[in-house]
């Protein structure tokens, strides 16, 4: 689509996150084994034909920017694709970004330059599919100004989010951000309609809304907080539903927010689920990412007769497991699973090496660690929070390059 421009939002702290952002920015944190969350709606990106990409960063952006060299320098700038990484210019007198919407306004020099009729805003950050193209489509349908991707989610968890109102057409009249008392679906009472953060505008909408926001001193130049409620009341703003009957992959109806370290946890370990809701074996629409070359993974018998064993697991490439036992776990690349060890319900990153006897489970360990013999993690809470992060639901996170006494 040559006259669709992407933005994608990628300078977030992502401090809920912490530890695992304490050293790369959220979208660069991995996810599933072999990928980065960014992958996601970087291939969306791919699958739906949008070819023109930036990509804003801010925070501990290297690991980000590096992976997006390495694994997404795939489009070809004859044909005018690309995926440009775009750091703070600090064209606005020398500030960082102070919102989603500040970030984009810093840069509509770059949506002035690509001549775009559309902008297409996401994050980066989420988990999911989406055909953006479908969504697109009906956008030049509908004859919006702009369009608002909109999931239902129970009225319980509706706070979480901006909530949306909708006349019979589609047509949102009004939107509310993190409401105490969200407005149900009619026809739903226990469901309301809440924004997904995606977002199609009319690339001189965009412009101008950004510009009158700009000038505004009380505003926190954010789309859910001061865009959009103002632009509803002037202009056509429509809602796409998400999980509907439009798109390649419509009734694909899983979407993760993995922005707490539970869930984060989570959205992991429902990829292992025996018949998994976000389904990595789609070959129509396989995630892509960057894979370094490592060996085949494989199983060891050690000296003292254990088998290497797995069950029920993801394991990537470069694993080794010599005579340990791994159950409901994912395993990142390069990872070394010694004699006797066993790793249950756990995500283990990069170049992780877990010693013989070792018992670890309910854990996230981050790369570069290696874990001393018969080291115990995830079985005393007590213990476990002297020396490690402990989240509300009891996953101990092992910080990267952690180095135990």
């Amino acid at each position: 689509m040559q006259d669709t421009l992407t933005v994608i939002l990628a300078g977030g702290m992502g401090s809920r996150l912490s530890p695992l952002t304490d050293d790369r920015a959220k979208p660069a944190v991995p996810f599933g084994g072999k990928y980065r969350i960014i992958d996601f709606t970087l291939t969306n990106c791919l699958h739906s034909g949008l070819r023109q990409i930036l990509v804003l960063t801010q925070y501990k952006s290297h690991s980000l920017q590096k992976h997006l060299r390495d694994g997404w320098s795939l489009f070809n700038p004859e044909l005018g694709e690309f995926i440009s990484v775009v750091p703070p210019q600090m064209r606005g007198g020398g500030k960082w970004y102070e919102g989603t919407a500040d970030a984009i306004y810093h840069n509509l020099w770059l949506i002035d330059r690509s001549c775009a009729k559309y902008v297409v805003v996401l994050s980066g950050d989420h988990i999911y599919r989406m055909d953006y193209a479908a969504m697109v489509k009906e956008h030049k349908r509908t004859g919006a100004k702009l369009t608002i991707a909109c999931m239902e989610v129970p009225h319980s968890e509706a706070h979480q989010f901006g909530i949306v109102d909708t006349d019979e057409s589609g047509e949102i009249v009004h939107f509310i951000e993190k409401p105490i008392d969200p407005p149900s679906i009619p026809s739903k009472p226990d469901h309301s309609l809440a924004s997904m953060g995606i977002y199609v505008f009319d690339a001189d909408v965009l412009k101008e809304c950004l510009q009158a926001d700009a000038a505004t001193t009380n505003s926190s130049h954010d789309f859910g907080k001061d865009i959009i409620p103002k632009l509803i009341e002037t202009r056509d703003v429509f809602a796409y539903r998400f999980c509907g009957e439009l798109g390649r992959v419509a009734k694909d109806c899983y979407w993760r927010d993995v922005g707490t370290i539970d869930s984060y946890y989570q959205a992991n370990m429902d990829l292992l689920e025996a018949v998994p809701p976000m389904n990595l074996y789609q070959r129509d629409w396989a995630i892509r990412t960057y894979e370094p070359q490592y060996p085949p993974a494989r199983t060891v018998s050690s000296a003292t007769g254990n088998e290497g064993i797995f069950i029920n697991s993801i394991i990537s490439d470069g694993v080794v497991n010599a005579g340990g036992s791994v159950q409901r776990s994912i395993i990142s690349p390069s990872v070394v699973i010694n004699d006797g060890a066993t790793v249950v319900d756990s995500i283990l990153f990069n170049h992780v090496e877990i010693g013989e006897g070792c018992q670890i489970r309910n854990c996230i360990i981050d790369k570069h660690v290696v874990v001393p013999a018969n080291t115990r993690i995830g079985y005393d809470k007590h213990e476990d929070a002297k020396r490690f992060h402990l989240s509300p639901n009891g996953t101990v996170v092992v910080p990267e390059s952690y180095r135990f006494d």
